[in-house]
C-alpha cells in the first residue's frame, strides 16, 4: 500500500474525534446506576479483552472490539446489514470517506455514541480482520473525554460520571501522558503510562486491545489450553534484546506470534505498575519502526511498546481522560 494511502487509512481509523457524553441524558440508556460507579455496559469478556455487545431495538446484537490504543470504525458489511445511512465527508483531513450513525439500542443493552464528528463513525474502506474486530472497533476516539473502569476480575466495563474516581492511596493513582490536553474539538487521545521493569522506567501505550495470535509452537510451549488470540503486551525488538542479554534465564519463545514473522515472546517475572508489583507478564516483540511511527502520529513522547490486558488483568483500572490520570485497584 503506498505511504499516502496507508496514512489516509490510519487517519480514517485513528483520527476520528468524540467528546464527553452526558451520562444522565441519552435516549435508550439504562436509568439504573449499578453499584461500583457508573453504568455497566454490555460486554463479552474474552481472555482479558473487552468486546462490547450492544443490541439494536430490532434485536441485532453487535460485537465491537475495544482498544484504548486503537482507532474507530464500523465494518462495511455491518453498516449495510444495519441499514445505516451513509454520508460522505472529510472529517479527518485524510480525504472523504463514508460515515454513519450508530443505530438506536435497547435500554438494557446500550452504549454511548460519538459526539464529535457530528456523531458519526467512519465506515472502514475495506474489510478489516473481521475474525478479530467483529463489527468494528471502538478505540481512543470513543474513550476520549470520558471516565472508564475496566474491571478485569469482575469482567465488566463501566462508564462513569465526570470526575468520578475511586479513592486509593496516592501511589496507586498515576498520571497519563497525552499528546495534548483534552478539548471538545481535540484529536483522540492515546494514553501513555510508565512502568518499571528490571529497574528501568519504560513509557508504554496503555492499550486494552493489544493482541497476540499464538503460533503452534507457542501454544505447545505454553500448554495452557486458552485461546490462540489473546490479550498481550508488546515491546520493541531492541528492548527485548536488552532484556534477553541481561536475563538469559527469562523464558523465550521464538516465532511466537503467528501473524508477525520473527516475533519473539519473552516472559518478564515481575513488573512495577502504579505502586504494585505483578507478574509474570509475557511481551511480544515488534519492529522498532512500529513504535517510531506510532509515537510520531499519536503520542506525546516516544514509547517502547504497549501494556495490554495480560498485565492489566490483576486490576480494576479506572481511566480519566479529562484529568489524565489512572487509578489501579487490586
Amino acid at each position: 500500500m503506498p505511504r499516502r494511502r496507508s496514512l489516509m487509512l490510519l487517519g480514517v481509523l485513528w483520527m476520528s474525534c468524540v467528546s464527553t457524553p452526558h451520562i444522565s441524558a441519552p435516549a435508550g440508556k439504562p436509568s439504573s446506576q449499578p453499584s461500583g460507579g457508573g453504568v455497566s455496559l454490555p460486554v463479552l469478556f474474552n481472555d482479558n479483552l473487552f468486546i462490547v455487545q450492544p443490541t439494536t431495538r430490532e434485536g441485532m446484537t453487535l460485537a465491537l472490539f475495544t482498544a484504548t490504543g486503537g482507532g474507530l470504525f464500523i465494518q462495511q458489511e455491518s453498516a449495510t446489514q444495519l441499514g445505516l445511512e451513509r454520508t460522505s465527508k472529510d472529517l479527518t483531513g485524510a480525504g472523504a470517506t463514508d460515515w454513519v450513525r450508530l443505530p438506536d439500542f435497547q435500554p438494557g443493552a446500550w452504549i454511548p455514541a460519538p459526539e464529535m464528528g457530528e456523531g458519526l463513525l467512519p465506515v472502514a474502506p475495506m474489510p478489516i480482520q473481521e475474525g478479530t474486530f467483529g463489527d468494528g472497533v471502538l478505540g481512543s476516539p470513543w474513550f476520549s473525554g470520558r471516565v472508564w473502569t475496566f474491571d478485569y476480575p469482575g469482567e465488566k466495563l463501566w462508564l462513569r460520571a465526570a470526575g468520578d474516581l475511586p479513592v486509593v492511596e496516592a501511589r496507586h493513582r498515576v498520571s497519563l501522558g497525552f499528546r495534548s490536553a483534552y478539548a471538545r474539538d481535540a484529536a483522540p487521545q492515546h494514553p501513555r503510562i510508565q512502568v518499571r521493569v528490571d529497574g528501568e522506567v519504560l513509557d508504554l501505550v496503555l492499550d486494552t486491545g493489544s493482541v497476540v495470535w499464538l503460533s503452534e509452537s507457542a501454544r505447545k510451549a505454553l500448554a495452557d489450553e486458552r485461546t490462540t488470540g489473546r490479550a498481550a503486551s508488546v515491546i520493541s525488538h531492541s528492548l527485548y534484546e536488552r532484556w534477553h542479554q541481561r536475563h538469559p534465564d527469562w523464558r523465550v519463545i521464538e516465532e511466537g506470534d503467528a501473524n508477525v514473522p520473527g516475533a519473539v515472546l519473552i516472559e518478564v517475572p515481575r513488573i512495577e505498575l502504579a505502586g504494585h508489583e505483578v507478574g509474570p507478564v509475557w511481551f511480544a516483540t515488534r519492529h522498532d519502526e512500529t513504535f517510531t511511527q506510532y509515537s510520531e502520529l499519536f503520542m506525546d513522547k516516544p514509547v517502547a511498546g504497549a501494556l495490554g490486558g495480560n498485565a492489566l488483568k490483576f486490576f480494576r483500572v479506572t481511566l480519566d481522560y479529562v484529568q489524565a490520570v489512572a487509578v489501579f485497584e487490586r
